[in-house]
């Protein structure tokens, strides 16, 4: 009787495919050289702040008001910066979102369970942490979704300036994390932070989205034609009293994210990428080098004094915020993904170890452009205690960062060995070679190189074998090397 056929055990972390792989390096490119730039704001909006000469202009800027009053549109630069920037950062992690459901690895439930749950404990522990800080130390719950929100941008900048090279199968999953932790953001701004509702503004947002996703599918082309559209959808969703990003989150949702045949001048071929790939490859480095960083500049100039730096870990509600990210986000990814994988019964990849969650874990309670948007709309109207939280992200990121760059750098030349074996290309075909191991063209081209090589070897070896010979000749009685002396 045949034995039982037996499925592979699958593997947590395993080599992505060659064109996900291709399309993480593109995404992530942009994003770390964004996230140095935003790293260069935050500094520089620090030192602003708090340069005793240069304070003043720095408040009376941002608080410099322009736009239309009569469309209610009359907001200070910070505002501008909150609402109308970091809707084009929303609007880029839609259409990650969607490619990410249609094309990436949550296409798969099976594969979407892990980064979706690791997300969901990554966010729903450091509001435990944050909310049991408060309870026992009498502080205000408003802040509990402050600390849940990591940033991609900010983590890879970290990873850019201490040089760790992460494999690739890391990299996506921070990706993918952030994908569905931004996700989970926005929900968050919505629902809990919409204080009051104009069914007007709202309703003409909603038709605005919907001739917005007729046109689409029409195949309605021009940017001329969405760029105002989506202007004016932006104004009416701020003036709904749902957070405008929701609406950059909404329009990025609805673009097509698969390619499909059209019409060439070859006739029907298929297309190289998806309206979707090709908005976002246009739109993010002006999110990642633009948007942010100026909503960084405008947001992170908070005191560095010695008294308000102190009292992060005495107010319940900035200790709550250092707390969750550092501790809250760190057990949660990890607990998350640790309980997924045993759950499903799928194993670690062999080339990594839990170690190396952990400090991937620690590395995503780096949390700041949605962390400082969620703490500003949390404690609006209270200058005093959103500055103090501002802080207290500010100093949890920073110890996150910290502690990532510890556990990370011990690991660092086991990951550079990692990442030189998934882009070494003997055969220089500009496929890396371990995606060509089922490939008989492979090898019968390494054989060629190989044997290329041999033959040159070959030559080498008579040559200098003959120069040997030569050498010995000369000698007076053919004396060699070992009896050139006198006997």
């Amino acid at each position: 009787m045949a034995a039982p056929r037996t499925r592979p055990a699958r593997k947590v972390f395993a080599r992505l495919s060659l064109p996900e792989r291709n399309f993480v390096a593109d995404a992530l490119r942009t994003e770390t050289v964004g996230g140095v730039l935003l790293l260069f704001a935050a500094i520089a909006a620090i030192v602003w702040a708090n340069v005793p000469a240069l304070h003043a202009s720095y408040e009376s800027l941002g608080q410099f008001h322009f736009g239309p009053d009569a469309l209610g549109l009359n907001l200070s630069i910070e505002h501008w910066a909150a609402d109308g920037l970091l809707a084009i950062f929303f609007f880029v992690a839609g259409i990650e979102l969607k490619r990410e459901l249609v094309a990436g690895d949550l296409k798969d439930p099976r594969a979407a369970v892990l980064p979706v749950v690791a997300a969901l404990c990554g966010m729903a522990a450091p509001a435990a942490v944050y909310a049991l800080t408060n309870l026992t130390g009498g502080g205000s719950l408003g802040g509990w979704a402050v600390p849940t929100a990591t940033d991609i941008a900010f983590a890879l900048a970290v990873l850019a300036v201490i040089g760790t090279s992460l494999p690739s199968a890391l990299r996506a999953f921070l990706l993918t994390l952030a994908v569905v932790d931004d996700l989970f953001a926005i929900l968050i701004i919505a629902v809990f932070f919409t204080d009051h509702l104009n069914f007007a503004a709202l309703g003409g947002a909603v038709a605005g989205l919907a001739v917005f996703w007729v046109l689409l599918r029409k195949g309605v082309r021009g940017w001329y034609v969405y760029v105002p559209l989506a202007l004016v959808i932006w104004g009416l969703m701020y003036n709904s009293g749902v957070h405008a990003t929701v609406a950059g989150v909404a329009m990025g949702l609805m673009l097509r994210c698969t390619t499909r045949e059209v019409a060439g001048p070859g006739g029907r071929e298929m297309e190289s990428q998806s309206p979707g790939e090709h908005i976002e490859h246009l739109v993010r480095p002006l999110s990642a080098g633009l948007a942010v960083p100026l909503f960084a500049l405008f947001s992170a100039g908070v005191s560095v004094t010695g008294g308000a730096l102190g009292e992060v870990f005495t107010r319940p509600e900035t200790l709550g915020v250092v707390l969750g990210l550092v501790v809250g986000k760190t057990v949660g990814i990890f607990g998350g993904t640790w309980l997924t994988a045993r759950f499903t019964r799928a194993s670690l990849s062999d080339e990594l170890a839990w170690a190396d969650v952990f400090a991937l874990a620690s590395l995503a309670g780096i949390g700041f452009t949605v962390s400082l948007l969620i703490g500003e709309l949390a404690f609006e109207g209270d200058a005093a205690l959103t500055g103090e939280v501002k802080a207290a992200v500010l100093t949890g990121s920073l110890i996150a960062a910290t502690l990532a760059t510890v556990l990370l750098k011990m690991r660092n030349a086991r990951y550079r060995g990692l990442c030189e074996a998934e882009e070494r290309d003997d055969d220089l075909d500009g496929i890396p070679d371990v995606y060509e191991q089922d490939d008989p063209a492979y090898h019968l081209r390494m054989a060629a190189i190989l044997e290329g090589k041999a033959a040159e070897h070959r030559r080498l070896a008579e040559l200098k074998e003959a120069e040997r010979a030569r050498r010995l000749a000369e000698v007076p009685g053919g004396a060699g090397e070992e009896n050139d002396s006198p006997a």
